[in-house]
């Protein structure tokens, strides 16, 4: 017997509005959308998921003390350059950035994580240019 690779698969547009869901549960979902862990078809190498798009990323819910407790760092290549910043700062200068992170952290790392990465778009508002992809709503609980 042959092992089914899928061929010529279909990737959605999906939208997922962020406001008021907890940062972790909604970056499960969505990192999951993206590897198409929803599909019958999954094939762990292969990308097969489906384009996300989220919106109102400034309104994301960080339960308990994470707006203060939890700390986004990051190295500039020179002695002394490693800057800190917390989440409620993070928030409130970029606010994409934070649930990038979060996604990216729960992708695979390598070729086709890289490959992965370009079916996010956050989008910190209510707005998105990809209405011409037709994308559908997706409600997280």
């Amino acid at each position: 017997m042959k092992t089914y690779v899928p061929k010529d698969v279909e990737q959605n547009w999906i939208v997922v509005d962020a406001a008021g869901i907890p940062l972790g549960r909604l970056a499960t979902v969505v990192a999951s959308r993206i590897r198409g862990k929803h599909r019958p078809d999954f094939t762990p190498n292969l990308s097969t998921g489906d384009f996300v798009v989220v919106v109102n990323a400034d309104k994301v819910a960080l339960t308990g003390k994470k707006l203060d407790n939890k700390v986004y760092t990051r190295y500039t290549g020179y002695q002394g350059g490693l800057k800190t910043e917390t989440a409620r700062v993070a928030l409130a200068k970029h606010p994409e950035r934070v649930i990038e992170h979060a996604v990216f952290g729960m992708l695979p790392k390598g070729r086709l994580g890289r490959a992965l990465h370009t079916h996010l778009k956050v989008y910190a508002g209510e707005t998105h240019p990809h209405s011409a992809q037709k994308p559908t709503q997706l409600e997280i609980k």
